[in-house]
Parts: C-alpha cells; sequence; structure tokens
C-alpha cells in the first residue's frame, strides 16, 4: 500500500511565521512511513533547506490545489477569502464552527467540493481535552507586547508603539532581550518601579506563560498579581485592574459573566492602567469580558487606543490573533510535537478516535449550514 502524504502548505497571513510541522518532527513522520511534500516559504521561521534535510520533498508554493485528492493538506491559519471548492483533507485552524464572519462561506467551501476540515482546534483526546495548543506561547507573547508597550508610553508619551516585527526575533531570547532593553530605559521614569502587572487566568498554560515572560523580563514577583477562577468568582468590574500599570487577560469564556473591566469602571479617578492586553482575543463574542474594543491589532499596528473618561494616563489595548509568531521558533516546535502522536495516526484515521471526533465534529457543523436541511 502506498504510504500517506502530508503536504504542509505555506502560509499566507502576514507575518504567520508558525508551522505544525517542523524539521524535526517531519523526520519523525518520515521514519513513521509517511511520505511529506512541503511547500517552499520564505515566511516559513524554518528554511527550506532544513525540511530538505530531513528528507522531505521541497515543492512550490500554492502547489496544494493541484496535489492528488488523497493528500492531506497542513497548514496552520485558515485559507484565504474564496468560493472555490475544495476536494482534499485540510488540518487547519478553521475558525468557521463558532459561526465567526462569513463562517457559512468557509465551511461550505469544503461541502461543496467534498473535502474535510480536520479543525486543529476540535483535535481532542477522549476526555475532550485539546491535543495540541499554542496557550502557552500566546501568553508569552501577549506579555512580551504589552511590556513593551508599556515601556513605549513612557519613553515616548503620545506616540503609537511603532511595528513590532517578529522577524527581528529569532528567538524567544532574542525577544527578552529587546524587552529588557526597553523596561530598562522605562523604570527610572517611573519613579524607578517596575510596571505593575495583573494576570488573569494566570494558572492556566496561557497565564503561565505570560507570568514566565514577566518573569524572564526582569519584572519581580511581587509587582506580578496572579488571579485565576477564585480571585475572579465574585464578579467584575474589579479595581485591582484599574490599579495595575498592565492587565493581561488569559481567559476565554463560552458563557457570559459580569465583565473584568468596562469603560465605565476604568473613567474613576486615580486609574494608572495604561496597557490592556487580551490575549484571548474575541472582539465579536458577546461573552469576552473584556468589552473595551471591536477590532483586532496586528504586528504592524500592535496598539489600539482605549478611549475612556477620567484623569488616568492614555490607554491601549492589544488584541493581535496570532501572538505565538512572535516566538514562533520555540511555539513551533513544541505545538508540533504535542500534534506528533496524533498525525502518526492519520494512516488510520478512520479507526483512530482523534481523526474520527474531528470528522465528526466537522459534519455537525456542516448541518447547520443554511439551507442544508
Amino acid at each position: 500500500m502506498a504510504p500517506t502524504t502530508l503536504h504542509l502548505r505555506s502560509e499566507t497571513k502576514y507575518l504567520e511565521r508558525r508551522t505544525p510541522l517542523t524539521p524535526t518532527t517531519t523526520k519523525a513522520l518520515l521514519d513513521a512511513g509517511y511520505h511529506i511534500n512541503v511547500e517552499k516559504s520564505t515566511g516559513r521561521v524554518f528554511r527550506d533547506d532544513e525540511y530538505k534535510a530531513a528528507g522531505a520533498q521541497l515543492v512550490p508554493e500554492g502547489s496544494w490545489v493541484h496535489a492528488p485528492k488523497d493528500n492531506i493538506i497542513m497548514g496552520l491559519k485558515e485559507l484565504p477569502a474564496d468560493d472555490a471548492p475544495l476536494e482534499h483533507a485540510h488540518i487547519q485552524f478553521g475558525h468557521c464552527y463558532k459561526k465567526q464572519e462569513n463562517w457559512d462561506r468557509y465551511l461550505s467551501r469544503f461541502a461543496r467540493g467534498g473535502g474535510v476540515l480536520y479543525d486543529i482546534e476540535f483535535l481532542t483526546d477522549p476526555s475532550g481535552k485539546r491535543v495540541a495548543a499554542f496557550g502557552y506561547y500566546a501568553g508569552f507573547a501577549g506579555a512580551a507586547v504589552a511590556l513593551l508597550a508599556w515601556a513605549h508610553q513612557l519613553t515616548d508619551p503620545g506616540v503609537a508603539l511603532p511595528m513590532v516585527n517578529p522577524t527581528d526575533y529569532p528567538s524567544q531570547n532574542d525577544l527578552v532581550k529587546a524587552i529588557k532593553a526597553s523596561l530598562s530605559r522605562a523604570v527610572p521614569l517611573n519613579s524607578s518601579q517596575p510596571p505593575r502587572i495583573i494576570v488573569v487566568g494566570a494558572l492556566g498554560r496561557c497565564g503561565t506563560g505570560a507570568v514566565d515572560c514577566c518573569v524572564a523580563a526582569g519584572v519581580p514577583t511581587s509587582s506580578i498579581l496572579k488571579w485565576d477562577m477564585g480571585e475572579t468568582a465574585a464578579g467584575g468590574p474589579f479595581k485591582e485592574i484599574a490599579a495595575s500599570d498592565i492587565f493581561i487577560n488569559c481567559i476565554y469564556l463560552s458563557v457570559k459573566i459580569p465583565p473584568f473591566v468596562t469603560r465605565e469602571s476604568l473613567s474613576q479617578p486615580g486609574r494608572k492602567l495604561r496597557v490592556v492586553s487580551d490575549v484571548s482575543c474575541d472582539p465579536g463574542d458577546p461573552n469576552n469580558p473584556v468589552p473595551l474594543y471591536t477590532e483586532y491589532s496586528t504586528f504592524t499596528k500592535p496598539t489600539l487606543p482605549i478611549e475612556v473618561n477620567g484623569d488616568g494616563p492614555g490607554m491601549v489595548m492589544i488584541s493581535i490573533d496570532h501572538l505565538p509568531s512572535l516566538v514562533a521558533n520555540e511555539a513551533s516546535e513544541s505545538f508540533s510535537q504535542l500534534l506528533l502522536p496524533s498525525l502518526k495516526a492519520l494512516d488510520r484515521k478512520d479507526k483512530e478516535g482523534v481523526w474520527i471526533r474531528a470528522e465528526q465534529i466537522f459534519c455537525e457543523k456542516v448541518k447547520e449550514l443554511p439551507g442544508s436541511n
């Protein structure tokens, strides 16, 4: 029987440097009997020759469209907007199962083409836990941009934080060095005091990453307020957030609760808060406990102004939806290693639970398409 072929496509989202398949995991799959095609890419954090050295076959960028139908197409972010039917099985973050904007247009492409979407967000073990996630590095990067933004407000008041370019940081250590340099210039302008930071969701993977970034950058643990379910159970808004310099939200909610902050709560006298980083980043979700923004920020424009009344300093929002690209090397390697056991089972996907569950969810969501009944 011919080996199962995985085709790693090039990402098209601007500054998306991550990949679900690294040279290390490519070699592991090749050793397990798979055939791997890797599209050439100048934007991916790993070089083409690293994949070639691992044994993969390099193919032209965008060639997945014409790949044999039995090839499994791997990517990270959703495909560009189009109406062309999709005939392959795709492994990616589809961002269409929660009825996000244009969800039906995207999902219907698979239904019309006879393809299948194995949405990475819905690859789960029997207990329902996701098999792979970027949570830790999303938190790390969200804290990193927040610290850069806070420092910039002090050193360059009234000037928006310029582009934060992931290509400037080949490694996590390079990013931490840059943050330390920024803080060394800003802290003396803050009465020699480090920023006071509140992390909500501090005990989860995302929150752990945020706290670790702050500590790595030299922020004393005494300046980091770590909150989780116990501290937020009473319901917001919380005055402790307004009294902090930086607020990092690492909680995603599927049910509505009293918001952690509101424009009214941040308009009260004495506010110190300057930077809000919503790592969970879902501006259109009515359950978002940080209802201060309606659009995403980007690496090109990393902060958005938050307009409130009161006597506090200027305040900005960070809502970048692919934060782990800032630490693409480490984030990709960690994620791909978590995904690897499931990928090794792709040659028996009709019998392996993780893929059966993912296809069942796909079929259920297709039934929700307008006009499908």
